[in-house]
């Protein structure tokens, strides 16, 4: 793993002056999307008076930039999915900032959560951590920190990082930036598998979002424009499809039981 991140800092490092004006125009371009509103919700389509406690931590995805409210975003559309799928009810809340790396999560809002319990925490990182070159050792021991953080407040809640974002695939970006911080950020997905091996109960959805297959599932008419809100960001559909096969991986894996 070092070897291949010391070989891409290599090729990459003479490359950071044109990265940096690539990456300026790609700002001004890309418009200034809100985060999404209202952070916490329930499902209760269901007789039973219990409601799973669902709560998701991350960045700019799991704030649900790109759509107006957080129910049509991740985190509604997952518990909603999750609910049917183990016929119950559920209460979820978001905690998550826009810009935000693995490190700012564990300092700035995980002392912030307010619930005292949890049946399920799920995670959305690794693209600001791409975006400010973050080496994957370092990134292993952030995320380490982040969920010895979660078990010093929640004891052994299950954890689910979800899949890493799909770097390689934003249109708004050069085919430079999409080779350097797209390589980076499935570095930082390998370096995360091996680091959830040391704790119990923590799981990785290390599947590689892949537009094709969710094309094939949807419509066959759908493009992969369509999937993104600003070039960046994910679109409406992105967020609901990406948060169905997440709520699948937690059935299929048993990660909570109703």
């Amino acid at each position: 793993m070092n070897v291949k991140y010391i070989f891409g800092a290599l090729i990459t490092i003479p490359l950071l002056p044109i990265m940096y004006f690539q990456g300026k125009r790609i700002r001004s371009s890309v418009p200034s999307l809100p985060e999404a509103k209202g952070t916490e919700g329930t499902i209760s389509s269901f007789p039973s008076s219990k409601a799973l406690e669902i709560i998701t931590l991350g960045e700019s995805t799991i704030a649900g930039v790109g759509v107006a409210t957080h129910e049509e975003g991740f985190t509604g559309t997952f518990a909603n999915h999750l609910a049917n799928k183990l016929s119950t009810n559920i209460s979820w809340k978001v905690y998550a900032k826009s810009g935000y790396t693995a490190k700012q999560v564990t300092e700035k809002l995980i002392p912030g959560i307010k619930e005292t319990e949890a049946d399920l925490f799920v995670i959305g990182l690794g693209a600001n951590d791409s975006f400010t070159f973050n080496s994957p050792k370092q990134w292993g021991k952030d995320v380490d920190a982040l969920i010895i953080a979660l078990r010093g407040k929640f004891g052994n809640t299950p954890i689910l990082f979800t899949s890493m974002p799909p770097i390689k695939l934003f249109p708004a970006f050069t085919s430079l930036i999409k080779f350097s911080m797209g390589n980076l950020v499935e570095m930082l997905g390998e370096t995360l598998e091996q680091t959830i091996t040391k704790h119990d109960n923590v799981f990785y959805d290390a599947q590689k979002i892949s537009f094709e297959n969710w094309i094939d599932k949807i419509d066959p008419s759908t493009n992969s424009s369509d999937f993104f809100s600003d070039g960046v960001h994910p679109s409406k559909l992105t967020y609901q499809v990406w948060a169905k096969e997440t709520a699948n991986y937690v059935v299929q894996n048993s990660l909570i039981k109703a």
